[in-house]
């Protein structure tokens, strides 16, 4: 599947809402619904799968890992990533 371009959504300050599901098949966004999906194979431990969908993130939005921020959601799969300016 594609990588969905999210390049429209790297505008500094926007507050990205999205769902993660870890230990998944394959390292994946999806828009569905309306709603970021991100699927990440990592494990959530020790931040591991944060990480994991930074990296994944940042590809999709064309910005550097640095300039993505988590806000809220550090330990829930409901998260929110601010894009730094």
């Amino acid at each position: 599947m594609a990588k969905p371009d999210l390049t429209h959504l790297a505008a500094p300050g926007t507050v990205l809402e999205l769902r993660v599901t870890p230990k998944a098949s394959r390292n994946e966004i999806r828009e569905e619904e309306g709603q970021i999906r991100v699927y990440v194979t990592t494990v959530p431990e020790n931040g591991k799968a944060n990480e994991a969908v930074v990296k994944l993130l940042s590809k999709a939005l064309g910005v550097p890992k640095s300039r993505l921020t988590l806000v809220r959601g550090a330990t829930s799969r409901d998260k929110a990533f601010r894009v730094e300016g």
